[in-house]
């Protein structure tokens, strides 16, 4: 039963390696631009959901005087 455990435990290990392998990976370059999309993208969203989120307050605030 053990023993089972253990080869099951092998061949995924070994699997994986085989598939991490076949992985093309982006060069540098490519993570670099791509993290600053990312940040970009994320700062945009941040400043647009801050002025959405200050027009919705002033505008209830004008509704509950």
């Amino acid at each position: 039963m053990a023993n089972q455990k253990e080869n099951a435990i092998a061949k995924y290990l070994k699997e994986t390696k085989a598939e991490l392998q076949k992985v093309v990976w982006p060069s540098r370059q490519e993570v670099k631009n791509l993290t600053l999309i990312v940040l970009g993208v994320t700062a945009g969203m941040s400043v647009l959901l801050g002025v959405v989120d200050w027009l919705f307050t002033k505008l209830f605030s004008l509704i509950i005087r």
